[in-house]
C-alpha cells in the first residue's frame, strides 16, 4: 500500500498511539477528505527520544491487526502482481497502500500478503485468478494494490480479503472494510478495527491501512524474561532454545518456557 511516506512533525517522546498519530498526519495534510471520519493508522514518527516501549507499543494499546476468517473463496498459487485490475476493467478503481509493522511499530520487509476479491458485480473467480494476487513488502515495510472497490453480494458488506505473513513467521488472515457502507451495520463479520481510510481521488478511490503483526516487541524481546508482558505469538528464546507463546501472559519466575507447555511451544 507508491509515494514516500509522509510523517508528521516530531511530537513530545511518548507511547506511539494510533489515534495520535492520525490527528497529528491530519494536522499535517497527509490524509485529507477521508470518508468516514478517518481511522488511525499505525505508523511510527521520526525523531523519538530512544526506543518505543514494549507492549502495548502499536496500535491503540490493545490488540495487533484483528484475524478473521478466510471464507469459501482463497485459492493458493495466486499470480506475483500488485495490480488486480486490469485495462478496460469494470468498476470504480481502487488503489490500497500501507505498511506493516511489528508490534514494537518497526517496519517488516519481505512480508508476504495475498489479496483476493469480489469483482464488480460481487462474484469470485473459483476457476481462474481474477482479483487475485500476492506481493512482498519493501525494505521499508510497504505495500501498494491497484485493484477495483469490489461489489456486493447477498450477506456481506464491501470487503477484501488478505494473508500476511513475515518471513518464516505465521500467517495472519483477515478483512478489510470500506467506511460509510450501509452493510456495515448488517454484516455479523464487520470489524470495525478493519476500517481502512479512504479518500475519492481523481475518479477512483485511495484506501490506506498498516498491519501491526504479533511478532517482536522492541529490543531485547527475544530474550525471555520475568516480568516482561507477552502476547499470542511472540518469539522469545531460553536457553538457546527458540519458543512462541500460546496465550498472553506476564512473565513469571517458574513459568520459564520450559516449566510452561500451556503458555510456549518450542520451536
Amino acid at each position: 500500500m507508491s509515494a514516500a511516506p509522509e510523517h508528521p512533525e516530531t511530537p513530545e517522546p511518548r507511547g506511539v498511539s494510533r489515534k495520535n498519530l492520525l490527528r497529528a498526519a491530519l494536522g499535517a495534510g497527509a490524509l485529507p477528505l477521508l470518508t468516514g471520519g478517518g481511522v488511525a493508522l499505525a505508523r511510527d514518527t521520526t525523531g523519538t527520544a530512544g526506543p518505543l516501549d514494549l507492549t502495548p507499543a502499536c496500535d491503540d494499546g490493545d490488540d495487533p491487526t484483528p484475524e478473521q476468517m478466510e471464507g469459501p473463496y482463497f485459492k493458493p498459487n495466486s499470480p506475483l502482481r500488485t495490480s488486480l485490475a486490469e485495462p478496460g476493467t469494470p468498476g470504480t478503481p481502487l488503489t490500497v497502500s500501507g505498511y506493516v509493522f511489528d508490534r514494537g511499530c518497526r517496519p517488516l520487509a519481505d512480508v508476504l500478503l495475498d489479496f483476493w476479491q469480489a469483482d464488480d458485480g460481487g462474484a469470485y473467480d473459483n476457476t481462474g485468478f481474477r482479483f487475485r494476487g500476492h506481493q512482498f513488502t519493501t525494505a521499508a515495510g510497504e505495500f501498494r494494490l491497484t485493484t477495483i472497490v469490489p461489489g456486493l453480494y447477498p450477506g456481506r458488506t464491501r470487503h477484501l480479503h488478505v494473508k500476511v505473513q513475515p518471513p518464516g513467521g505465521q500467517v495472519l488472515t483477515t478483512q478489510l472494510y470500506f467506511p460509510g457502507e450501509p452493510r456495515n451495520a448488517t454484516d455479523v463479520l464487520f470489524d470495525p478495527a478493519l476500517l481502512m481510510n479512504v479518500r475519492d481521488a481523481g475518479g477512483g478511490r485511495e484506501a490506506t491501512f498498516d498491519f501491526v503483526l504479533a511478532v517482536g516487541q522492541g529490543p531485547g524481546a527475544t530474550t525471555w524474561a520475568a516480568g516482561r508482558q507477552y502476547t499470542t505469538g511472540d518469539r522469545v528464546s531460553y536457553d538457546g532454545t527458540a519458543y512462541r507463546c500460546l496465550q498472553s501472559h506476564r512473565a513469571t519466575a517458574g513459568w520459564e518456557p520450559p516449566r510452561a507447555p500451556a503458555l510456549w511451544q518450542r520451536g
